[in-house]
């Protein structure tokens, strides 16, 4: 796999009237096309901050970001942020227009977007009008508008209950691996990580470096991260990472 970005002794520092906070420590990893990275550790350890930093809504203190000539990010917050006033198709048409790209062939893959992944019937609904799941599912449609090359997705899940959260994130996985993109995911939830990712960064409490980096094969097609639960890999590095986590407190 071709290596699309990496990180290089990255440092992330912030400057109050009182003191300095030290959020990022010398992180170091590489992004391959088609990964599915997931990002854990203790709470304030600055999980978000990285993901900021790689959506360049956030300047570092010290070190290297390099990325791929040309490499498009898409950024997916917490919450699914969509205009009550606007329509479902309205609404998945926003970045285009913020990009002034809203252009007669990336219209036409937001329709096609919509009709694939089950919103057709929805077009002319206002997010009022949806489930949590599916407004989640509008939220990364209008992300994958822009056609980005990485998506990054920021605790996309937690405003829901357990059920909806994990067929959701099943619907989320499928349709991210079907349009060929690469993933990083921030969660606080392990078995969230674990059932969806190929590889996960492990931080360690602030300032944060990273503890552990792993890499997880299911020798097996993993696009139903519901099953995925099952599997004894999944036991395997669900101690191993509860353990590292555990440590930290």
């Amino acid at each position: 796999m071709e290596k699309i970005l990496e990180i290089k002794n990255l440092y992330k520092t912030y400057h109050t009237k009182k003191c300095e906070i030290e959020a990022l420590n010398n992180i170091n990893f590489k992004l391959y096309e088609g990964d599915f990275v997931g990002i854990v550790g203790p709470s304030g350890c600055g999980k978000s901050t990285l993901l900021s930093i790689l959506g360049n809504l956030e300047n570092i203190t010290k070190g290297e970001v390099i990325k791929k000539d040309n490499l498009k990010v898409g950024y997916m917050l917490q919450d699914d942020c969509l205009f009550p006033w606007l329509t479902i198709y309205e609404n998945c048409l926003l970045g285009l227009k913020i990009n002034k790209i809203c252009n007669k062939e990336n219209i036409e893959n937001v329709k096609k977007l919509l009709d694939t992944y089950g919103l057709h019937d929805f077009i002319n609904n206002y997010p009022n009008d949806l489930s949590g799941g599916m407004r989640q599912r509008v939220a990364l449609i209008r992300t994958l508008a822009i056609k980005p090359d990485v998506l990054l997705l920021d605790e996309p899940f937690s405003a829901l209950d357990y059920q909806t959260r994990l067929s959701v994130s099943k619907d989320v996985l499928n349709i991210i691996k079907n349009e060929n993109k690469t993933l990083i995911i921030v969660t606080h939830d392990i078995s969230e990580a674990i059932s969806m990712c190929n590889k996960i960064i492990v931080l360690s409490k602030r300032p944060s470096t990273i503890k552990n980096i792993y890499n997880i094969d299911y020798k097996e097609d993993n696009k139903n991260p519901i099953k995925n639960r099952s599997s004894k890999v999944f036991m395997e590095y669900y101690e191993k990472i509860w353990e590292d986590l555990n440590n930290e407190e």
